[in-house]
């Protein structure tokens, strides 16, 4: 039972972490994912840096608009963090229970993370590609998520899963670090547990900013050429492009879209909007981890307690019946 109560408790203090910070960080997200979604040979660029796009919003008096999609940006994120510290917490106590190890190693950290990213991706990427299309539609023209999903088939809906797929890669990377940083920082001072109900060592909320930004740093910059793609391939069908409406039909798979970015922009397109991606992964990475490690001691207590309430009155219950 101590098993199931402690991923139950990553998974609810990871998901609350993501929604915390998809809210506080959701303006950013929609300008860079307006600037990554752009595919133009320079000339004819609409945006010329991620400012661009906030500066559209206020002169068209669309700053609202910032937060188009922001209720199912949300929904995903809860749903798909919640999902992964699960799954993720689930298997790494699974593999030191059947291994009989202590700590986990950097290889198997990895592929835990993997399956449960890739697990994750499946169930929730219909929202993703709805999302990314409402948050990249012409400001005041996004539409909800029913009509959004309503429009398409299930095979447009899971658009751009293949390289969603490769991109479990990211938290898998940036987990790992995270682990290994942190099991190291706090080695000299974690405490032998006397049982299964103690709660489990947390980092500073500032420790958990820092190595979470760290983790998520390495982890972005190894992946954004996959990370532009995704983002090229979810991304709304804007008004102005409706005359080349074949060019951008192309764009809806990994090899169009890869040339698509090569053709128009060379290969430092692959690498257009890294620092705003960093600076908003960065930030919405180390709040998650931070709200999570802060909560996670509070969510392990409410949890006990449901958990005893509901031994107490199911023995209550027993005792009636007999």
């Amino acid at each position: 039972m101590g098993f199931n109560l402690e991923s139950l408790s990553e998974a609810t203090s990871g998901a609350i972490g993501a929604l915390v910070s998809t809210t506080i960080l959701y303006p950013l997200d929609t300008c860079k994912s307006k600037y990554q979604s752009e595919i133009r040979a320079h000339h004819h660029k609409k945006y010329r840096n991620v400012s661009d796009v906030l500066w559209e919003a206020i002169s068209t008096r669309q700053v609202l608009s910032l937060y188009q999609g922001l209720g199912t940006k949300n929904v995903q994120s809860f749903i798909s963090q919640f999902l992964y510290f699960y799954g993720y917490s689930f298997l790494k106590r699974l593999y030191l229970e059947k291994s009989g190890s202590k700590s986990i190693g950097t290889k198997a950290n990895l592929m835990i993370a993997a399956a449960a990213g890739a697990c994750t991706v499946v169930v929730i990427h219909p929202l993703d590609t709805a999302s990314s299309k409402m948050q990249t539609s012409d400001f005041g023209k996004s539409k909800g998520l029913w009509k959004t999903l309503s429009e398409g088939s299930w095979d447009e809906a899971y658009n751009g899963l293949g390289i969603s797929l490769l991109l479990t890669a990211n938290p898998s990377i940036q987990y790992t670090v995270f682990d290994q940083l942190k099991q190291r920082m706090l080695k000299g001072k974690m405490r032998e547990k006397r049982d299964m109900e103690s709660s489990p060592e947390v980092l500073s909320a500032f420790s958990a900013f820092v190595l979470g930004a760290v983790s998520k740093c390495i982890a972005t910059c190894v992946t954004y050429p996959a990370i532009r793609c995704k983002v090229t391939i979810q991304s709304a069908e804007s008004d102005e492009d409706a005359e080349v409406e074949a060019e951008v039909k192309s764009r809806k798979t990994i090899s169009g879209a890869l040339y698509a970015i090569w053709k128009k922009e060379g290969l430092l397109g692959f690498f257009k909007g890294l620092q705003a991606q960093i600076l908003k992964t960065v930030l919405s990475s180390a709040l998650l981890l931070m709200v999570k490690e802060k909560i996670s001691k509070a969510t392990w207590v409410i949890l006990l307690a449901l958990r005893r309430y509901l031994l107490l009155t199911k023995t209550k219950a027993r005792l009636k019946s007999s």
